[in-house]
């Protein structure tokens, strides 16, 4: 019989990743209720678990009762065995938040950019502040991943134009990474929102799916077969350059060195929180923002149709040329104009599809409730630490 000394260890691996894999899912868990869901004997499973605690990875954090004999230990991931940084990027604020590998924040700093615009030092400072008030060692984050509006290229890393962000350029990616020692990523601040509304929102386990976000900026993403897609050059989702019926065209939509592209047209010209504060103000609802305008609308009952018709039809336009295209299972409103309409404004949006194309998709809003780019950071950075832990 031939020797294949290497199994072994191959089989020691793939026990040690389905153990630890289980007890950051699924918390403290028992040897035998390892077993029970992994598929590995007692014997098996007690020496997977010798294996991680001897590693530093596992810990006996209490104990389970059982109907006879004594209690059984309960084992859990050791909280302080890596952390990760997420980061919410914007012109007004940087928001930073510590999680440790279970998940939980353990600090969240805001800071303001002070008019500095060097991608380097405003991470930088924003890291060492919320690495301090966490009491962690910038040293111990094992991932960091960066949200930011603008496109971002998926081969270099880097913020290839930003409206809000002029500071940010390319080689901006590898100068975080040389400045911090730790791996950095960047990524699309809606792309983010989208990971953490099918983690822990209205997209849960939905492969397909897009999101909408509506605020100060427009933007889409596009999750199909589970994955988020960015396209070839990072421009999936620019859907505020969306050619519509009876608008101007977006002005100068190329990249040009020293200046920033236009937006002067398309969808978002119609749908962004300065195009829907006029709106409301035209119906209405002056003298408000964008999101309190359209809460006010909905409070006022009919009043308030007029304007949450015209604003369902604006964003129709957007959500129905998407769906003409992809056909997505679900397409969640998200942003503070997104989420201020609630079911009065998506009944609508799904309404105004039907009308234009032969799709009537279901529209939700998003049950993100708190920070969903920064909350889509930190579930990015634990995807990267944690697949580290299960390769080390």
């Amino acid at each position: 019989m031939e020797r294949r000394p290497g199994v072994p260890r191959l089989l020691r691996e793939i026990n040690d990743r389905a153990a630890l894999e289980l007890l950051l899912s699924s918390g403290p868990l028992t040897r035998g209720q390892i077993g029970d869901m992994t598929g590995l004997s007692k014997v098996t499973a007690s020496q997977t678990l010798s294996r991680l605690e001897e590693r530093g990875l596992v810990e006996v954090v209490g104990e389970q009762a059982g109907n006879r004999g004594p209690n059984a230990a309960l084992y859990g991931v050791i909280a302080s065995s890596a952390y990760v940084a997420g980061l919410d990027v914007g012109p007004d604020s940087v928001t930073t938040a510590i999680a440790d590998i279970n998940g939980e924040i353990v600090a969240e700093v805001s800071v303001s950019p002070n008019g500095h615009d060097d991608p380097v030092a405003l991470v930088h400072n924003a890291v060492v502040k919320a690495c301090r008030s966490g009491k962690v060692a910038l040293s111990r984050l094992k991932g960091i991943v960066i949200g930011t509006p603008g496109v971002v290229d998926p081969r270099s890393g880097d913020v290839r134009f930003s409206f809000d962000l002029p500071g940010w350029h390319e080689g901006s990616h590898q100068a975080l990474a040389r400045d911090l020692r730790r791996p950095v990523t960047i990524e699309n601040d809606v792309n983010l929102a989208a990971i953490a509304e099918r983690s822990e929102g209205a997209a849960k386990n939905v492969d397909d799916f897009v999101l909408l976000w509506v605020e100060r900026g427009v933007g889409l993403a596009v999750v199909l077969g589970g994955r988020l897609h960015r396209g070839r050059s990072g421009t999936a989702g620019e859907i505020g350059y969306l050619p519509v019926p009876g608008v101007p065209l977006a002005g100068d939509v190329k990249a040009v060195p020293g200046r920033m592209p236009s937006l002067a047209g398309g969808l978002q010209s119609l749908i962004s929180a300065e195009a829907v504060a006029e709106l409301a103000e035209q119906q209405g609802f002056p003298d408000r923002s964008a999101a309190d305008a359209v809460r006010a609308a909905v409070e006022s009952g009919e009043a308030g149709s007029a304007f949450l018709d015209e604003l369902a039809h604006r964003l129709a336009l957007g959500v129905a040329s998407v769906c003409v295209v992809l056909d997505p299972s679900l397409v969640v409103l998200n942003g503070e104009v997104g989420r201020a309409g609630g079911a009065a404004l998506t009944y609508r949006v799904e309404e105004a599809v039907a009308r234009i194309c032969p799709i009537r998709p279901e529209v939700v809003v998003s049950e993100v409730k708190v920070r969903p780019v920064l909350r889509g950071a930190i579930l990015a950075a634990l995807d990267r630490a944690r697949e580290e832990l299960f390769a080390s």
